[in-house]
């Protein structure tokens, strides 16, 4: 198993990746924005993405997402082709995007926005730690992009201060940054619990 830095050779594997992620929101049941092939390509051509390959097979992927002329990159994306999950691999791509976001923009922080209970365990283990949305970019580009997601009307109902989402960030000029600790999986949960209570009882009401 190959995990690079993409470029454009990697574009013929644009519609599977957009493919995947479609496949995996259906299932689950989540909300992650849409992306199309072209948008994709676009990350594969700047090298703003990694990807993993299994010989010449598609395996997993990640992209580099720039805001605030700079001042945050979100690593967002992350998905596993089904034929390669339980094998460690979302953790290892995960790893490799944040080593290359650190690496390419150093002085941006770098957050994430996520349903996904195994990936705020990965984001905590990386030494992001979970702040409110206020923290993150105020690119109003970013937050366009979350319209494609099912919870988006719970968004604007909130004025982009909440979602079911959880905002988690990555300071490298922090005074207090330490080593990573691991967060038990058991907080992101109850934190889930609570947002789904509060957000979609009122869609029901």
């Amino acid at each position: 198993m190959d995990i690079v830095i993409a470029n454009k050779s990697h574009a013929i594997y644009a519609h599977i990746i957009c493919g995947t992620i479609a496949e995996s929101a259906k299932v689950r049941g989540t909300g992650i924005a849409k992306r199309t092939p072209e948008y994709i390509i676009t990350k594969l051509e700047n090298g703003n993405a990694v990807i993993a390959l299994d010989g010449d097979t598609f395996a997993g992927f990640c992209y580099i997402e720039v805001w605030g002329h700079g001042k945050f990159v979100a690593n967002s994306g992350l998905i596993v082709h089904p034929d390669y999950r339980e094998q460690g691999l979302a953790k290892k791509i995960k790893a490799r995007v944040f080593l290359h976001s650190r690496e390419k923009f150093p002085d941006s922080k770098i957050f994430s926005i996520t349903t996904g209970l195994a990936v705020m365990k990965m984001n905590s283990e990386l030494g992001y730690k979970p702040v409110t949305f206020s923290e993150l970019t105020n690119d109003q580009s970013f937050w366009n992009g979350c319209q494609t997601c099912k919870n988006y009307d719970i968004l604007q109902r909130m004025e982009q201060r909440m979602c079911l989402c959880t905002g988690m960030l990555y300071d490298p000029k922090a005074k207090d940054r330490d080593e990573p600790k691991e967060v038990k999986t058991k907080t992101f949960q109850r934190l889930k619990q609570i947002k789904q209570s509060l957000f979609l009882k009122k869609d029901k009401s």
